[in-house]
């Protein structure tokens, strides 16, 4: 039914049945402003226990050893020690642990490295190093951190290994697709750690200790009708996955899911952003709901390449758009929605600089602390974005699909003390 390599696509863009409930969209206006600069794609972010915002930056690669990109097209990803981990204090953003590994492609972008950071509950830092290619290759770099959990001594400028999620991929490989990990965003419960691995297509758990890593699920293929794909002769790093002139465009294809992030809801369940593959169809992106024991369901649908989740005190859920087209497009203005719990739709910000954001968290400000330009060396940002009071605008032809109304009171996601999360190679490393 198709020729076009599926698994292999999301890759090098970045580096992401119920009663349906008709759910009003409104606008809302909002102003940001720019707190840190002149990132080398900046990635997740979260507060730590000094109240002070921790940031990733995956790198730019260097002039190490390479290993093919997945789809094996755009030339190969070369590895450097170029990821760092940030901290914003007093408005400068100072490193506080470098050398962390990278692998990218010759000009800085499609990088694969530091993802995310959160802090537990007892204020230890962990740390997730993505990776977005075939795990059999991995050693070709030496003994790398890429792939992997890690605990960062912040004073030492070390860490150490809590689990290795690309060989997990290497030796279990849970979707039977083509071998790729890429973990983006995790969540830390209790003594657990929850992750999504957007190249393998799971959400993997695993013990703070490190011990009993295993596959709590995997997303299943979207069936992609009538899809829409790049003109023939258009400029990509992906050339390979569209159309020649002389066949016609398949009618039917199957997609990888690409999961991008993950929070746990007030209802105690996880829940999981889409980025979804290549095509990249727009409002082809869900928000999937996990519960303890794995079993998976829609929340909610109609979004497009999604890359993170938040949930806020009163149990409002917070949707980040790393592009509101098909990222083929070219055009990478982002948006922030919120989702209230009676399906509601609220656009906080759309596009007015927001551009291929990352990851969001929210301070104890009640400001939305995002990663923008994340996709950018040397143009990453990290912005404030204040919220204002929201307008109606026309429902939206996109339901919520509804389990339960969310509780209040609920702690953020990324931090005891404060909140947040996740990149995704964004589009993320996948297909």
């Amino acid at each position: 039914m198709q020729h076009i390599k599926l698994k292999k696509l999301t890759i090098t863009l970045l580096t992401v049945c119920v009663a349906t409930v008709g759910g009003i969209k409104t606008a809302s206006a909002a102003s940001f402003s720019v707190i840190a600069d002149g990132l080398n794609n900046a990635r997740g972010l979260s507060f730590g226990p000094d109240g002070h915002l921790y940031v990733t930056e995956a790198g730019t690669g260097g002039n190490g050893a390479c290993v093919p990109s997945v789809s094996g097209q755009g030339g190969s990803l070369c590895y450097g020690i170029s990821g760092k981990v940030l901290k914003i204090e007093n408005g400068q953003a100072k490193p506080v642990l470098t050398n962390l590994p990278s692998i990218a492609l010759a000009e800085g972008t499609a990088a694969g490295g530091v993802r995310d950071i959160q802090f537990d509950a007892a204020g230890k830092p962990y740390v997730l190093v993505g990776y977005g290619a075939d795990p059999t290759f991995r050693r070709n770099l030496g003994n790398t951190a890429l792939g992997k959990i890690i605990t960062p001594d912040f004073q030492k400028n070390s860490w150490k290994s809590v689990a290795d999620l690309a060989n997990y991929e290497l030796v279990n490989n849970p979707d039977r697709a083509d071998l790729n990990s890429n973990p983006l965003g995790f969540y830390i419960d209790g003594d657990r750690i929850v992750t999504v691995d957007a190249g393998a297509n799971d959400l993997l758990t695993v013990k703070t200790d490190g011990s009993n890593l295993q596959a709590l699920t995997v997303f299943p293929q979207d069936i992609l009708t009538n899809p829409v794909f790049p003109p023939t002769g258009t400029p990509s790093n992906e050339p390979g996955q569209v159309p020649t002139p002389t066949e016609p465009p398949p009618s039917e294809i199957a997609i990888q899911a690409v999961p991008s992030s993950v929070v746990k809801g007030p209802d105690g369940a996880y829940y999981i952003s889409q980025f979804t593959g290549f095509p990249f169809p727009e409002g082809g992106a869900k928000i999937y709901r996990v519960g303890t024991d794995g079993t998976t369901t829609v929340y909610a649908d109609g979004f497009t390449q999604l890359t993170d989740l938040e949930f806020d005190t009163a149990g409002n859920l917070y949707a980040l758009q790393y592009a509101n087209q098909s990222a083929w497009k070219g055009d990478f203005d982002g948006s922030l929605i919120k989702i209230a719990a009676d399906g509601t739709r609220t656009t906080i910000l759309s596009g007015n600089g927001l551009e291929s954001p990352n990851a969001l968290t929210i301070g104890s400000d009640g400001a939305f602390y995002i990663s923008n330009r994340s996709d950018r060396p040397g143009q990453g940002q990290i912005i404030k974005v204040e919220n204002q009071q929201s307008v109606p605008e026309p429902t939206s032809s996109f339901g919520l699909l509804t389990f339960g109304v969310l509780g209040i009171s609920w702690l953020r996601k990324h931090k005891p003390s404060s909140s947040n999360s996740s990149e995704k190679s964004f589009p993320p490393k996948n297909d």
